[in-house]
């Protein structure tokens, strides 16, 4: 069980850093909850008892989204759902709604928040793959000498091991900063024991531009999670593609490619195979999406099990 002798709501982020100095070594911060809620009840931490938690969630300035040039700037309390739901995120950060529609169902997903999920620092959490392929940065803020400081760090930066992040002693997520990506075709592909509710097993977020006449690859953007202690982007797989004519045998070595960033200790042979099917078929949904002639492609590409 989860107890806590004192439970604090700011408003604002100076309350927040307030709070948080006032506490020092005391406290923990929450926003959905939705990791912390879960672990205590199960009981796999034993009883768990903070002197101070922090909820941020009510924090407006870290719940709103905005448009600057070619990136998005998102709250890092914006919700699975917002992520799903909203038309505007839709159209600038598609794929971020399709890694949504596997997270959980529609309660834990209006409490589940991107900042939350990154922040868990999770091998396989279903945000960070997305946001790794359309070149995220963070904000970390925290007070010092009465003033608020802040930083930014890329996400593959940020998240260092499973559970271990580059957040320092007091410091928070306040924003995420991504591409926009309208136009593009994206694809996020998940295996668990089940289609929700559930950790992954493997998951592949995918984005792809096509020139105008859908013959060519402009560019793609491929990132794995749950194959290692990281997230990783495949930079040698996309490197592949990217100004290459959109042909069966280069989207094969693409996806061969892939399957050398397995580096996980157990079932190694059946996450190589997930890798190579999950690339090939997350490249050719990515090029459905865009609504292009992709047919021939497609009909030559079946599943092959030797993948090596």
């Amino acid at each position: 069980m989860l107890y806590c002798d004192q439970y604090h709501v700011p408003q604002t982020l100076e309350e927040a850093f307030d709070l948080i100095q006032t506490n020092k070594g005391s406290y923990k911060v929450l926003a959905g909850a939705t990791d912390l809620l879960p672990w205590a009840r199960e009981g796999r931490g034993g009883d768990v008892n903070f002197e101070s938690v922090i909820d941020i969630s009510k924090i407006t300035d870290m719940s709103e989204w905005q448009l600057q040039g070619d990136r998005i700037s998102l709250g890092a309390n914006v919700t699975m759902q917002q992520l799903l739901e909203d038309p505007f995120l839709r159209k600038h950060i598609p794929v971020m709604a399709k890694s949504a529609v596997w997270f959980a169902d529609d309660q834990i997903r209006e409490q589940a928040t991107l900042g939350g999920n990154l922040v868990n620092a999770s091998p396989a959490a279903d945000a960070t793959p997305p946001m790794l392929a359309m070149n995220a940065e963070l904000t970390l803020q925290r007070k010092h000498n009465g003033k608020i400081k802040h930083r930014k760090l890329s996400l593959d930066k940020f998240v260092t091991g499973p559970g271990k992040t580059s957040l320092e002693d007091g410091e928070l997520v306040t924003r995420i900063e991504c591409d926009s990506m309208p136009g593009y075709g994206s694809a996020f592909e998940k295996v668990g024991h089940r289609r929700s509710l559930v950790i992954s097993t493997v998951c592949l977020a995918a984005l792809v531009s096509l020139s105008d006449n859908g013959r060519q690859f402009e560019d793609v953007r491929l990132a794995l999670g749950g194959v290692g202690p990281v997230p990783v982007r495949l930079h040698e797989s996309e490197s592949c593609l990217i100004s290459k004519p959109v042909e069966t045998e280069l989207i094969n070595k693409s996806a061969d490619l892939a399957v050398k960033n397995v580096q996980s200790r157990t079932r190694q042979e059946y996450r190589r195979e997930v890798v190579f099917n999950f690339v090939k078929r997350g490249i050719i949904e990515a090029m459905k999406d865009i609504e292009t002639n992709y047919a021939e492609v497609d009909k030559n590409i079946k599943p092959r099990k030797n993948y090596g």
